[in-house]
């Protein structure tokens, strides 16, 4: 079996060479997607008026988990070292909150593309223990990371972090999908699991249908030559990205993501009169993510997908420089 999440879906435990991790189908949970995952998790291990820990910026229904189940949302802020998108976990420790329960953790990280190493990772694993929480683990982006980088999975560190950690993943980012609705929630232990199954019905989750779980097998098991095709597309047109941004949009600053198919656009320096992904859409025709979805202070930012056609990923940039010449 070419990937360890797939053992997931099948009666027999398995490893993945890449990840070498090896998993118990018996710790696992298939359902519908990851939001999903994201929120039945947060409703178990935490309750009302508890704080959970989140790096910004940081994908949308993250911050909705927390919010809208009435929980409290700690901001992480990532810092930019001039280089990359780093963590910075001692500033939580500034003001500490006494009903911290959990962290929701993104692993590569979305929007800012970074592939945690084994050092920051150990540092999570750390800081999570010390403060006795739980950790959900998105890792749906595992499959998408470029040379000269390498997903470790949280759990897989040692075991004191395996049995605080819900790692939720999926085929839908790195096979394209979503539409067919099926993901997997992998506990590190037997306790973490029957704490979650005591607080939430398995009828609150539901169950993938049979056509998303038949596609999440063939692509884990037979869909890495494709996969591998993808990939060289997604570096080139990466690559492509950043330098000419570098030439031709100047006042936009992307660090290289190390893996996923986003990239973080730093828009600041060009002073626009609205936000970011505002500008462009309404100057250049160009649907950005917008900047402030991923955290109040991000407006003067944008999320670009270049999971795109090489001619329009031109086009786009192209668009984008010449709104900017206009203004």
């Amino acid at each position: 079996m070419r990937h360890a999440t797939g053992c997931w879906l099948r009666p027999s435990s398995a490893a993945w060479s890449g990840f070498g991790w090896h998993t118990d189908p018996a710790d696992a949970l298939v359902i519908g997607d990851l939001v999903q995952a994201s929120f039945s998790s947060v409703m178990a291990f935490s309750e009302p008026g508890d704080a959970i820990l989140l790096q910004l910026p940081s994908y949308p229904p993250f911050m909705r988990a927390i919010e809208d189940t009435g929980r409290r949302l700690i901001p992480n802020l990532m810092r930019d070292s001039g280089t990359h998108w780093v963590l910075d976990l001692d500033s939580y420790e500034a003001a500490p909150d006494p009903r911290l329960r959990m962290l929701i953790f993104c692993h590569p990280q979305n929007p800012t593309g970074r592939a945690f190493s084994r050092a920051e990772l150990e540092a999570v694993a750390d800081f999570v223990i010390r403060h006795g929480l739980v950790v959900v683990s998105d890792e749906i982006h595992a499959d998408i990371v470029y040379p000269g980088n390498k997903h470790i999975p949280l759990a897989s560190l040692h075991p004191e972090i395996a049995e605080r950690t819900i790692t939720i993943t999926s085929a839908t980012k790195s096979f394209n999908i979503p539409a067919l609705r099926c993901a997997v929630m992998h506990f590190g232990g037997p306790a973490l699991k029957d704490r979650f199954e005591r607080r939430i019905p398995s009828r609150l989750l539901g169950s993938p249908g049979v056509t998303g779980v038949d596609a999440t097998v063939a692509a884990w098991d037979d869909g890495q030559p494709w996969l591998n095709e993808v990939l060289a597309q997604l570096r080139a047109n990466r690559d492509w990205l950043a330098a000419t941004l570098a030439a031709e949009l100047p006042g936009v600053t992307m660090r290289l993501p190390e893996a996923t198919y986003l990239a973080w656009l730093d828009c600041r320096t060009l002073e626009l009169p609205c936000p970011a992904g505002q500008f462009f859409l309404d100057q250049a025709r160009v649907g950005l993510n917008f900047g402030e979805t991923f955290g109040a202070d991000y407006a003067g930012f944008a999320r670009l997908n270049f999971a795109t056609p090489a001619p329009i990923l031109r086009e786009i940039v192209a668009r984008m420089g010449e709104a900017v010449q206009r203004r």
